[in-house]
């Protein structure tokens, strides 16, 4: 992605001093295109186009943003990015090396983002001790989302255990209902991946091999038992789990189709646009052993240098309105995600965003947050594709957890 970016550059300089053929537009790039989602982003469309700006909105479905990734560098590369893109993680840094990023710093200063946001995502958001990014909201990824309907015709417990886990899924299986709902795509095995992880071998495993990528981490025998387990789940899944999107899976939960999903939190966003209701129609508890983590995601969006004064205005004005206190409580309820500013109303948010707003304040203080790898808040792209890519092969063929505990290696390092 460097050398790209590096081959993009001047072309982007060039670019941009006419890509802006409106006052005060911003084009956005983004993958929020699910329902939840998409209610969730027409707020902050809303909010900018009251003060007179215009929204020009591009949205690329599939892939947790790879897609989206995928254009926006195919867009760079011609000279004309858009005005704002969903960029997270590590990859704001490498976009921000070269260049090509607007300095966020005065309406950050304005707004005072440094005592309002957590050090732990503000960090993310400097390249050099300045503001390149604006973060969105926090994800927690370790979540179980269960439908507790299922359980009960199975006469079985949700799980806190893995063990337990797999007895639930036996009697769920037995009595004619699908255990898990899973979607086959690489970026969704990556998260139920990381979420078991942190349950097998703890907070500090997990940063020792998928934050810091320490061989002896990615090969030991607390890998080995995790990847052994993340295989387990295969048996509850159904055979047309293989390309199935996020919230196609999610939905089978909403039916009663199926009894269980792993993913993030942004799958709340598409019990409420259901009109479901937490506590009685579904049931959200941490992964298996995870009790007391907290993987996290931080959405967030780069604004490019433009030179345009009216998009300069624009962009500010959006900077300004994705951590206002309306945004954050809006668009939040609706996304499933919470604030990830402090100062924002709780009233409006069911119980399982307050207790994880509890976690992630406690988390904060107690430095125990964990990023996510498999959604690009932990290693650079290049090292996530290369764990996607082993852990995506070892669940779907027959290799041994000891085989892809030592491919993990060779494999990262290879992309190092």
């Amino acid at each position: 992605m460097k050398i790209f970016i590096k081959t993009a550059a001047m072309l982007v300089c060039c670019g941009l001093l006419f890509s802006q053929a409106f006052a005060g537009e911003v084009e956005v790039l983004h993958w929020w295109t699910s329902g939840g989602e998409a209610k969730s982003v027409a707020v902050l469309k809303n909010l900018l186009e009251k003060e007179g700006h215009t929204w020009k909105d591009m949205a690329v479905a599939g892939g947790a943003g790879e897609n989206a990734m995928t254009v926006l560098k195919t867009r760079a590369m011609a000279g004309n990015p858009p005005t704002a893109a969903q960029v997270k993680g590590p990859a704001i840094q490498e976009w921000a090396e070269e260049g090509l990023l607007a300095n966020l710093d005065e309406v950050a200063k304005k707004e005072d983002w440094d005592n309002l946001v957590p050090s732990v995502v503000t960090d993310i958001m400097k390249y050099k001790g300045s503001y390149v990014a604006v973060p969105v909201n926090v994800h927690k990824i370790n979540w179980m989302w269960c439908n507790p309907a299922i359980f009960v015709k199975a006469g079985a417990r949700i799980p806190t255990t893995w063990e337990q886990f797999k007895t639930a899924a036996q009697k769920i299986k037995a009595a004619g209902f699908l255990p898990v709902a899973f979607g086959g795509q690489s970026w969704q095995e990556a998260t139920v991946f990381e979420s078991v992880v942190v349950g097998q071998a703890g907070p500090e495993f997990y940063k020792k091999a998928l934050v810091d990528t320490d061989p002896k981490a990615l090969n030991s025998p607390e890998m080995i038992k995790a990847l052994e387990t993340f295989k387990m789940i295969k048996n509850f899944t159904d055979k047309d789990a293989p390309g199935r999107d996020w919230n196609m899976a999610t939905a089978m939960v909403i039916k009663g189709e199926a009894a269980m999903q792993f993913m993030g939190d942004w799958a709340k966003g598409e019990f409420t646009a259901a009109g479901k209701n937490p506590g009685s129609d579904y049931v959200a508890v941490p992964v298996p052993e995870t009790a007391g983590s907290y993987l996290f995601n931080v959405d967030s969006f780069i604004m490019f240098d433009v030179k345009d004064k009216e998009a300069k205005k624009a962009q500010a004005a959006m900077a300004r309105l994705i951590l206002s206190n309306t945004f954050q409580e809006v668009f939040n309820v609706n996304k499933g995600s919470i604030p990830v500013k402090t100062g924002v109303s709780k009233t409006a948010f069911d119980d399982i965003a307050l207790r994880s707003m509890d976690e992630f304040a406690a988390g904060a203080a107690n430095k125990t947050l964990m990023p996510s790898m498999a959604h690009g808040m932990a290693v650079s792209p290049a090292v996530q594709g290369a764990i996607y890519d082993v852990v995506t092969k070892f669940y779907n063929s027959d290799m041994s957890a000891k085989d892809a505990a030592a491919q993990l290696v060779s494999a990262v390092a290879d992309a190092e």
